[in-house]
């Protein structure tokens, strides 16, 4: 089972300096910075995979300016991520329509034509048909219409979106034909429950899709993704050249369950960006980190904003709570100690009371905590004790860790916590190698 990831700019500036928290005047994004692949000096994934949406969206979601847009569709996606290196020529570039960007439109922004268009200026070497994502998913449902409302199921958003996509399925392969394009079809699988997922699989089969993606599983439980994988191989098993993709696979602690070898023959392929978003967007997993039993340990990155930039502290010095020299000293205190630490020229006990007395001011709004502002702070304590305890950033060979050692740690801006989120890449990389 190969993985993919789900790139949207995730780059870091290779000069950035960790003392000054500051990149160098001269720089230019995307120009001057480095894709994981290049910062770690070799890919922590399969592949890569680029939604429609980061690129050039129709509502404004792109993440991508014009020029770097235009730049994609003229070079094309490979030399665009700087993926182009001699051992990455063979590795695939999904491309899909970014469906989470559009969910609560009536219809998707695109048309197939549109589309194959988009896959054939970035020389993508797969291309996703247009899918409208379903939310709901019914694990019990016993007959197909299970969970559609009313005698007319057009009248039912949920039938109604996975009608449409499994007609904006033909439409697109349709297409693909008659231009005789030069990346593979991939047809979206849509579903409510086991049986539309299997009715929709078999229909884009007969379509003459041999590669399909399973969409909407991003917020399903495991064993929900796992009654879906069940329902449509069951259907496929007359399709022996069918090969399966999972969308938005966020289930690290579960791989041991999917990506073994002959748990799902089918099963070619995931995506996720979640390695990477865990860095900055959990509250207290963080940091991945193999353990010596092939399982992976979560570690809480320690958070040390900026004074300046933190909408916390801003408002508590506007309301005279605070002196912004008191709050940058706690701040530098904060940051000192904790390098300190990494050096052994402080204790784990005195890096902690800075670390906690610059969070107390992020926790506690007034002048005197409450109960719930205790109960935060001790348990901050707990999972900070823990990471400086395990010093995990010591333990890892990787060489974003080797490179910056205790910044690698420190929740404090995008250089820091993509560089994080590149550490989890690499691992999470390493951990399903090791699975299949």
């Amino acid at each position: 089972m190969n993985f993919l990831y789900a790139d949207s700019l995730d780059f870091v500036d290779p000069r950035y300096d960790f003392i000054n928290d500051e990149s160098p005047s001269d720089r230019e994004a995307y120009w001057d910075d480095l894709y994981p692949h290049e910062i770690l000096g070799f890919a922590p994934y399969d592949g890569l995979l680029v939604s429609r949406a980061i690129v050039d969206s129709r509502n404004g979601t792109s993440k991508y300016s014009h020029p770097l847009s235009m730049r994609f569709r003229l070079v094309g996606a490979r030399t665009f991520l700087r993926f182009d290196r001699p051992e990455y020529k063979e590795k695939p570039i999904f491309g899909d329509c970014g469906a989470f960007s559009y969910v609560n439109e009536y219809v998707p922004p695109y048309t197939p034509e549109d589309m194959v268009d988009f896959y054939e200026d970035g020389s993508f070497t797969h291309g996703l048909s247009i899918d409208h994502i379903i939310f709901d998913f019914i694990p019990d449902a016993k007959r197909f219409w299970e969970g559609i409302n009313g005698e007319c199921p057009e009248s039912d958003d949920r039938y109604r979106r996975f009608r449409l996509t499994l007609d904006l399925a033909e439409v697109f392969i349709t297409e693909c034909r008659k231009r005789k394009v030069t990346f593979e079809p991939v047809g979206v699988i849509q579903g409510w429950s086991q049986q539309s997922m299997a009715y929709a699989a078999e229909t884009l089969a007969k379509m003459g899709y041999r590669y399909l993606a399973l969409g909407g599983m991003v917020p399903l439980s495991p064993s929900d993704i796992h009654a879906a994988l069940r329902a449509v191989h069951s259907v496929l098993e007359n399709y022996p050249d069918v090969r399966l993709h999972i969308l938005g696979f966020a289930k690290a602690d579960h791989l041991d369950e999917f990506a073994p070898p002959g748990f799902y023959p089918k099963l070619a392929s995931i995506d996720t960006t979640s390695p990477l978003l865990r860095a900055f967007k959990d509250g207290r997993r963080n940091y991945y980190l193999p353990t010596d039993d092939g399982k992976l340990d979560y570690f809480a990155a320690i958070r040390i904003p900026q004074v300046n930039d933190n909408n916390i502290l801003k408002r508590a010095i506007k309301k005279g709570i605070y002196r912004t020299e008191d709050l940058l000293t706690l701040e530098h205190d904060a940051l000192s100690m904790l390098r300190a630490y990494d050096n052994d020229s402080s204790t784990l006990e005195q890096s902690l009371d800075a670390v906690l007395t610059y969070a107390r001011t992020l926790i506690v709004e007034g002048y005197t905590p409450t109960p719930s502002d205790d109960k935060k702070l001790v348990q901050l304590s707990e999972m900070y004790r823990r990471t400086l305890q395990a010093q995990p950033w010591k333990r890892c060979k990787c060489p974003i860790c080797r490179a910056i050692s205790i910044e690698t740690i420190i929740f404090r801006g995008s250089n820091r916590n993509k560089r994080r989120g590149i550490h989890n890449l690499h691992v999470f990389y390493r951990h399903l190698q090791n699975l299949r």
